[in-house]
């Protein structure tokens, strides 16, 4: 097996939230009244992705933290000026007409010809597609080429494109904003690039073994926690530097989950971070990453929860309620064991109308 600290994995997030690109979103949800816009999908799964690599000991670029969409060109310069090993961008895919709902499904990695190292492209492309095929249970429709795609042809390293889905399919649509689901595509890449290049995966970490950090730290494990606090909504530089920035998010992480708000990170907040304290019982008034968990669980299923913020309010408070009810469970709002139960699982939730 090859030495993963040898390797310098590029990760992409196709288009932007804040504001969101145009075009870029799935039919109305119906339930819900809104839209998912693809980026919802590609920037966690991007992380995911990104963390999985660290845990895995590769090196790891995040082409672009920002929220915003930016171009083409700027994303390929900030490659070239990295020259990443490989690059792997997250998307979600369409069919012709985005407006309606469709029986187009499924899973596609893309690569181009154009590219300069098209075959190590090709080979990257068909080992992500394994890798999903893996994590995921949606259908694995291959590989495919795709010309004219800056972030695939302009490069200067092997590149491919996850398509994870159709925006288009009411059941593909729904796992977009499913935290779990993200997590297995994010982790399905991963197990492809390891393929790729002899390097063994890491399934999983234990946050007792990860090490205090605080400012001033500086490495791969500082780029660990920039990946987790970018999942709950910072756009941090994935730099490996533990600076201001850093702190003042660690703080505010701390803050919305009852921890002491100190910026340094030990057991407490890893706990926390990579949520491995089981899954507690949920009532109206608890804060904090498993609030938000729940809350991307209920959407997820099209339960309108309002904004997810991590604070179980009136919105959650009845979403909660009306799930219980519809799922045989006792309607009282508070979230235990049978409730998780029922949530927890990808897929599923409500049928279209």
């Amino acid at each position: 097996m090859a030495n993963a600290e040898r390797f310098y994995i590029g990760g992409n997030d196709e288009h932007g939230q804040n504001p969101p690109t145009a075009g870029k979103r799935t039919p109305v949800m119906p339930y819900i009244n809104r839209s998912f816009f693809e980026n919802e999908f590609n920037r966690p799964a991007k992380y995911y992705f990104l963390i999985a690599c660290l845990r895995s000991d590769f090196n790891v670029f995040d082409v672009k933290p920002e929220l915003t969409d930016i171009s083409i060109s700027q994303r390929v310069t900030r490659v070239l000026r990295q020259r990443p090993t490989l690059v792997l961008t997250y998307a979600y895919n369409a069919a012709p007409n985005s407006t309606v709902f469709s029986s187009a499904q499924g899973h596609k990695v893309y690569y181009s010809r154009e590219n300069g190292y098209a075959n190590s492209s090709r080979l990257l492309a068909y080992d992500v597609s394994n890798g999903l095929a893996q994590t995921t249970d949606i259908p694995n429709l291959g590989v495919g080429t795709l010309t004219e795609v800056g972030m695939l042809r302009s490069v200067n390293c092997p590149a491919a494109l996850a398509e994870c889905g159709f925006m288009t399919n009411f059941n593909e649509a729904k796992l977009m904003v499913d935290p779990d689901f993200q997590r297995y595509c994010g982790n399905g890449g991963c197990i492809g690039v390891c393929e790729n290049l002899d390097v063994d995966y890491v399934e999983d970490l234990n946050y007792t073994e990860l090490p205090t950090i605080r400012l001033g730290s500086r490495g791969n494990i500082v780029r660990l926690l920039q990946c987790y606090l970018n999942l709950y909504g910072n756009t941090l530089s994935v730099d490996g530097s533990f600076g201001n920035g850093t702190r003042d998010a660690v703080i505010r992480f701390q803050k919305d989950n009852s921890l002491t708000q100190d910026g340094i990170v030990g057991q407490n907040t890893w706990r926390a971070l990579l949520m491995q304290g089981g899954l507690p019982t949920l009532r109206q008034g608890s804060r904090g990453v498993y609030v938000r968990y729940l809350q991307q669980k209920l959407l997820s299923k099209l339960y309108p929860v309002g904004e997810v913020d991590g604070v179980f309010g009136a919105n959650t408070l009845n979403a909660v309620r009306v799930f219980q009810q519809e799922n045989g469970l006792t309607p009282d709002g508070v979230v235990g064991p049978l409730t998780w139960q029922k949530i927890t699982p990808v897929g599923g939730g409500r049928s279209m109308p």
